[in-house]
């Protein structure tokens, strides 16, 4: 099974059409990756899908960057007893 960086990786790379390989986990999702607002929330929908979890919307959404993101998503999933 994908470890939770792959699949993080893998989502964002779909929904902002990039290749899985040129995303870092330093890489800010507005500021290197180009993504835009309604691009964010389709980006908390899909992890939200992803990983089976719900996160509160604010929350995900001030979420910067990658390796951030998986740090949240991880959180959210312990919180809400999902395995990973």
């Amino acid at each position: 099974m994908a470890t939770v960086e792959q699949r993080v990786v893998n989502v964002t790379a779909k929904v902002l059409g990039l290749e899985p390989g040129r995303i870092k986990l330093t890489d800010s999702f507005s500021a290197d990756l180009g993504a835009e607002s309604v691009q964010s929330i389709e980006l908390v929908a899909n992890f939200e899908r992803e990983f089976g979890i719900e996160m509160d919307e604010e929350q995900a959404l001030s979420v910067d960057s990658v390796g951030a993101a998986i740090e949240f998503i991880t959180q959210v999933c312990k919180q809400q007893g999902v395995a990973i």
